[in-house]
């Protein structure tokens, strides 16, 4: 039986990768390096440790704690000026609301991911919010979606994930959880193998699919 369902935030519920390049392009550039969005999507989105390639790639003069606060700058400046929705991101969560606890478990900063839940409107439908701030190891460890099945008081073979990266899956693998991918246009070629459903878009995601999923 499915209790809970637990969402990723970036590129799942919110719009924000594209603004976390261009952040780390703003900083990157002032090296001469300018980060195309493949070569993000390859080396921060699918697979973690995206500051660290830079900093091995291009020999940088600073290292990846300082970059990442630099990149953390400038991304607050950008989702100052406003945050999209992913398509469905709203209508999702009033849809499965009444019948499931729902949770946001983001790699993302908690100040961060609030600012971003609160602009969209988002955060009075979710049961819980957890932050990076909020468990040990970051995705592709099991932490964050275990710390939030607890948050939302069920066990994790109650719960299935919702995610749009490679990582994230696997995460969720990992918790002992059923993952339903919904890839972005930016992770359509990551491996989802092992998740139970592979969705176009979060439209998709109803009560009737968790049931049938439920039962199965």
């Amino acid at each position: 039986m499915i209790r809970a369902v637990l969402f990723d935030l970036d590129g799942t519920l919110a719009d924000t990768e594209r603004l976390q390049w261009e952040s780390y392009r703003r900083v990157l550039r002032e090296y001469g390096v300018d980060v195309g969005l493949d070569e993000y999507r390859r080396h921060w989105i699918t697979v973690a440790g995206g500051p660290d390639y830079a900093c091995r790639t291009y020999d940088l003069p600073i290292g990846v704690t300082e970059l990442r606060a630099r990149k953390t700058t400038e991304y607050r400046r950008l989702i100052g000026a406003g945050v999209d929705p992913m398509p469905g991101a709203r209508a999702v969560l009033e849809r499965l609301g009444p019948a499931y606890r729902l949770a946001v478990a983001t790699n993302t900063v908690r100040d961060e991911a609030l600012h971003i839940l609160g602009h969209l409107g988002l955060r009075p439908l979710l049961h819980a919010i957890v932050a990076r701030e909020d468990y040990a190891e970051a995705k592709p460890a099991p932490d964050a979606w275990l710390a939030a099945a607890a948050a939302v008081d069920s066990p994790p073979s109650d719960c299935v994930v919702i995610e749009d990266t490679q990582r994230g899956a696997r995460a969720g693998l990992a918790a002992g959880m059923r993952v339903i991918a919904v890839p972005s246009d930016l992770t359509r070629d990551n491996d989802f193998t092992g998740c139970i459903r592979r969705l176009a878009r979060l439209d998709e995601l109803t009560p009737a699919l968790l049931d049938a999923i439920g039962a199965a």
